[in-house]
């Protein structure tokens, strides 16, 4: 069974939020998962992972999707979603 760390559509329409899951690759993208380990939230600018969980999972050999991936070094570096850097010139 190949595993996946990746987003989970939930919200309204035209209100998207996700929760960021561990789950089998062939599932379907809204479909059953194995473990829920956190949520991001565009509209609002908020996301929150467990990062112990996505080190274990990845220990275990899950594949982690690139926006997963971006939402985690973000949350490495503590950096908030939508922040901006500004360098002078």
């Amino acid at each position: 069974m190949s595993v996946k760390i990746r987003l989970r559509r939930t919200g309204k329409i035209n209100q998207p939020a996700h929760r960021v899951v561990v789950t089998d690759s062939r599932s379907p993208r809204d479909g059953s998962f194995i473990e829920c380990i956190g949520f991001y939230d565009p509209r609002h600018e908020t996301e929150n992972i467990d990062l112990a969980r996505v080190d274990y999972w990845v220990s275990k050999g899950a594949q982690v999707s690139e926006t997963v991936a971006s939402i985690t070094k973000r949350a490495r570096e503590g950096k908030k979603l939508g922040a901006t850097t500004v360098t002078s010139a």
